[in-house]
């Protein structure tokens, strides 16, 4: 039963997000600093999570294939690469790496 009640919980707690959402005024939108914010907020929380899925496990901090791969991408991405090339760069060389031992 309280699976259900985090159920519950969560679907309220989005729809009071979207609610609050609603709520701010117009002018408040409209304000330089935040369509900033609004702009890069989800490039900064991607990032983020960039780094804590590629460097950690658990609790711990390693460096393995994962990074590599990650490198791959950010090397096609310099070289202005299409996206399913930067995402074919970071599969082979993190499965190059992962069959080398690393």
């Amino acid at each position: 039963m309280s699976v259900w009640i985090a159920i519950a919980a969560t679907a309220l707690g989005c729809y009071l997000v979207k609610l609050a959402g609603l709520l701010v005024p117009a002018d408040t939108l409209e304000r330089p600093l935040v369509q900033r914010l609004a702009a890069l907020l989800p490039v900064a929380l991607l990032a983020a999570l960039t780094a804590q899925q590629t460097f950690s496990v658990g609790d711990t901090l390693v460096l393995d294939a994962r990074a590599a791969g990650l490198g791959a991408a950010a090397v096609a991405l310099v070289l202005r690469a299409p996206f399913l090339a930067v995402v074919g760069a970071a599969v082979a060389v993190t499965a190059g790496v992962r069959a080398l031992g690393g």
